[in-house]
């Protein structure tokens, strides 16, 4: 391997060590639920599994939220387990090459570090893994094994500003040695700064680990050993374009490159790209629908919200300037009356289309206290 983008020469399965991270229930409630990361935890340690890894090289931590049966073993995901593991327990091990799976509730703190929430993060005590600390200390001498390393983590990266949090995040560094030139990471994350990581709860998947699931199956032949990283972050970045140009996601992939000849970070957005503001987001989804033309169908949407939402808004007989006015004046009163005006829009239209680009603009027009927009949503 001449660099953290190329692919890993053919290497023995038992020289291979794996964490695996899934968590759909936390502590702080059913808000946070978040069906989906557990199901693509146990589909990717299925694919090292069928490429003769032996089990006990795989440590799959879950919080599934029932009913769970898949049948395979797991260990906990709370913050104390999975800090050990990665403090303590991988680092001992021997291995050539580590795999590292992530799925679930994540957010960029003030810092800009993802953190990433584990099972036991509550509304008061949001604890958590800090990735970024977790990527040095894995590229330094307190991890002598290790040399190829690849971090696939399917997570929301909105700003934790954003999310307006009751309490600021606890501090949550993992402990580091001296740096070292021989450890070579490529890190693939979902999301994107600032942006929302989608997950599909009927399909109980995140659409990024879909994609990333689906790629490493079209290579299973290679497996165990890495996959060239720029190729797999070229693949994904096309299939999650096309994600978006269908309106069900606002997400751009990243992916980083330390150590090696190269240290980098590619981004899935071209530079000349603008996203549109999340307003102007918000007025172009609800104007989707088409009810949203006749003024009796848009006051049978306002109708249907609650009398202390709906009476005061300020209304307007053209629809564009209607659906400004009734967003703004909802998500500056109440933010969670946005989705009761989803729900009413839902209630009349339930094209499965619209409704996923309305419910991801809301979600980007009012976050509220969750690691995303109705957690069940978005990771």
């Amino acid at each position: 391997m001449t660099g953290p983008g190329a692919p890993s020469p053919r290497v023995r399965p038992e020289r291979v060590q794996a964490l695996i991270v899934g968590i759909e229930a936390y502590e702080a409630g059913p808000a946070w639920d978040l069906p989906g990361p557990a199901r693509d935890a146990v589909a990717f340690h299925r694919l090292l599994r069928a490429a003769g890894v032996p089990e006990d090289r795989l440590r799959l931590h879950l919080s599934p939220l029932p009913p769970y049966a898949p049948g395979v073993p797991y260990r906990p995901a709370d913050q104390a387990v999975l800090r050990h593991t990665l403090v303590r327990e991988l680092p001992r091990s021997p291995g050539d090459v580590l795999w590292v799976w992530w799925g679930g509730h994540g957010v960029l703190d003030r810092a800009g570090r993802l953190r990433l929430f584990c099972a036991d993060a509550a509304l008061h005590d949001k604890v958590s893994i800090d990735l970024d600390s977790a990527l040095t200390r894995y590229a330094s001498d307190a991890v002598p094994a290790f040399t190829e390393q690849l971090w696939i983590v399917d997570a929301c990266e909105t700003f934790e500003e954003a999310l307006a949090f009751r309490d600021p995040l606890p501090s949550d560094s993992l402990p580091s040695g001296r740096r070292t030139v021989t450890h070579r990471q490529a890190v693939l994350r979902a999301a994107g700064r600032g942006r929302q990581a989608v997950n599909d709860p009927a399909r109980a998947s995140g659409l990024f680990s879909e994609v990333v699931l689906g790629l490493l199956a079209d290579r299973a032949a290679t497996l165990p050993a890495l996959p060239d990283a720029g190729e797999l972050f070229d693949a994904a970045r096309e299939r999650i374009a096309a994600l978006r140009g269908a309106g069900r996601t606002l997400q751009h992939p990243e992916m980083q490159l330390r150590g090696g000849e190269r240290t980098e970070t590619l981004a899935a957005a071209a530079a000349a790209e603008r996203p549109a503001s999340p307003l102007a987001r918000a007025v172009e989804a609800l104007l989707a629908y088409p009810l949203m033309a006749d003024p009796a169908e848009r006051q049978a949407v306002v109708g249907a919200l609650r009398p202390a939402d709906s009476g005061t808004l300020p209304r307007h007989s053209k629809a564009r300037t209607d659906a400004v006015g009734i967003l703004t004046a909802l998500a500056r009163r109440r933010p969670d009356a946005l989705w009761d005006l989803y729900d009413a829009v839902r209630s009349l239209d339930d094209d499965p289309g619209r409704g996923a680009e309305l419910r991801a603009a809301l979600g980007d027009l009012a976050p509220p206290d969750t690691p995303g927009e109705r957690s069940r949503h978005v990771r």
